[in-house]
């Protein structure tokens, strides 16, 4: 049996519902530090080095970011490569 079930509502209302807090003010203040600290960047080293002291956690926090990403994708990956058609 499968049953789907489809919900409209904005972010904000299932915000709400899940019981999540509201963090937009947190966000527009962390928003707002990258903005600024952004704009006397003039290199990608300087990028990276401003990125990773903005990061939550800093850069522990960035290599788990990293980490996760490549383990979804290489879990994106291979389910694609079990779905794909064989050829003979």
């Amino acid at each position: 049996m499968k049953v789907n079930v489809e919900v409209d509502c904005t972010p904000e209302e299932a915000r709400r519902f899940l019981g999540l807090p509201d963090v937009s003010r947190a966000n527009d203040v962390y928003v707002d530090a990258i903005a600024n600290a952004m704009k006397g960047v003039t290199s990608l080293d300087q990028l990276g080095t401003y990125a990773k002291q903005l990061a939550p956690m800093g850069e522990i926090g960035m290599n788990m970011f990293k980490q996760f990403m490549e383990q979804g994708a290489g879990a994106a990956m291979a389910g694609f490569k079990a779905g794909a058609p064989k050829k003979d």
